[in-house]
């Protein structure tokens, strides 16, 4: 099984950290963002990885090389100068995460969450794990019912984790380009080909530099 790891994005809210280093290289107990989801999918037993890289990407691959000090296997989806969101980065690196169903990470979460545990062959067309809705996100974003199906509307809203198994055809039937993940699952979510989990572990999104310090305060 192969995984994504979604590393392409600017990192606005991480200014002025990510003017000079991108958001996925910044360091939380002597290793980059990045470097820890990279080993704890392979705790799990992932070794084949694609990155999606636009934003000084040229410094993850010099940072990271094909993942042989890893012990991984790394290849890159170069999306430019111009990054194309979630759905559109995933659909440009369909060609190289091959027909069978695959794993997609947030470079910028951390996690305790054990990726052994996702499913290898979904019953519908994406996975997704849910958390508890932090501080920033109190509103939430999906709601799960008793079955595990995920849907746009319910009592009770959980934030997606940035963490989830889709199947190619998925994507197949859109374009590519720029395009936001969340329309994508939301179209997916109304046939009823949406469903997950809800993980009371820890769950963290770095997407500000008061969230980095508080990681490297929890990590060390």
């Amino acid at each position: 099984m192969k995984a994504l790891v979604l590393a392409a994005g600017r990192g606005e809210r991480m200014r002025p950290l990510s003017d000079q280093t991108p958001k996925p290289l910044l360091q939380a107990n002597k290793r980059s963002l990045i470097e820890h989801r990279l080993l704890a999918l392979k705790a799990a037993g992932i070794t084949d990885y694609v990155i999606n890289i636009s934003y000084k990407g040229e410094q993850i691959q010099q940072a990271l090389g094909n993942g042989d000090q890893l012990g991984l296997k790394i290849i890159y989806s170069d999306e430019g100068e111009q990054a194309l969101e979630s759905a559109g980065g995933i659909i440009h690196a369909l060609p190289l995460l091959g027909d069978k169903p695959f794993i997609v990470v947030n470079a910028d979460i951390w996690t305790d969450f054990d990726f052994s545990t996702l499913p290898k062959q979904p019953d519908l067309s994406a996975f997704l794990i849910l958390v508890d809705n932090p501080a920033h996100h109190l509103a939430g974003d999906f709601s799960i019912d008793n079955n595990g199906i995920i849907k746009p509307d319910g009592d009770k809203k959980f934030t997606f984790s940035g963490i989830g198994v889709y199947h190619p055809r998925l994507f197949k039937r859109y374009t590519p380009g720029v395009r936001p993940l969340l329309p994508v699952l939301l179209d997916a979510m109304q046939e009823g080909q949406v469903s997950g989990r809800y993980y009371q572990g820890r769950w963290l999104d770095i997407g500000t530099p008061e969230r980095l310090n508080a990681l490297r305060n929890m990590l060390e």
